[in-house]
């Protein structure tokens, strides 16, 4: 990253992280964390519909296609919602921690144009942790996963317990989530995103 700022530098205290023991297996697919995100939900029309697959140690892979809806200027993906699956990869990454977090500060570069009909691949990975703060990287390539860099980002993630989702959402979307049956996706759906 070029012009990274002190606060995304973890300091000389921060620990390696440590995947959770209960973390899903490399390879495995990290499914929405809740339907209606828009970054990961299978039910929002013209969200990314980014899919999340857990790497080794803590990293992650994922990846999405623009579409038409995604668009900025005429053809290319726009840089917001770039910078939008840059966080959604990277907040994803926590679940591997078993931590619930929010973004505290996301810094993007854009390297290239990401044309439409392009499918972006994304890396990333927890860097560091730091008490209730956690360091975290991700690149975005075109073209493959080995293809040149499109965007790239570095990333301070927040713990938070989940009464911040509860105190600072909507109250009908708190309770559908909660009145899930489903524990895993009733906890998911409050692990990442402010």
């Amino acid at each position: 990253m070029s012009g990274t700022t002190a606060a995304l530098t973890p300091p000389a205290d921060a620990v390696a992280p440590v995947r959770h023991p209960d973390a899903p297996a490399p390879g495995e697919l990290l499914g929405a964390h809740y339907e209606q995100c828009f970054g990961c939900g299978g039910e929002q029309p013209h969200g990314l519909h980014l899919q999340a697959r857990a790497g080794e140690g803590v990293s992650i892979t994922a990846e999405f296609t623009v579409q038409p809806a995604h668009q900025g200027a005429p053809g290319l993906a726009h840089g917001g919602v770039l910078a939008t699956a840059l966080d959604e990869t990277l907040g994803s990454l926590n679940w591997l921690l078993r931590t619930i977090a929010v973004t505290g500060r996301l810094e993007t570069d854009f390297a290239r144009p990401v044309p439409v009909g392009t499918v972006l691949y994304l890396e990333a990975e927890v860097t560091a942790v730091a008490g209730r703060k956690i360091y975290s990287r991700a690149t975005g390539r075109i073209g493959g996963p080995e293809g040149p860099v499109a965007v790239r980002a570095e990333a301070l993630f927040i713990e938070v317990k989940v009464d911040h989702f509860i105190d600072h959402g909507r109250p009908e979307e708190i309770q559908a989530a909660m009145k899930d049956p489903d524990r895993l996706r009733r906890t998911r759906a409050f692990e990442v995103n402010p």
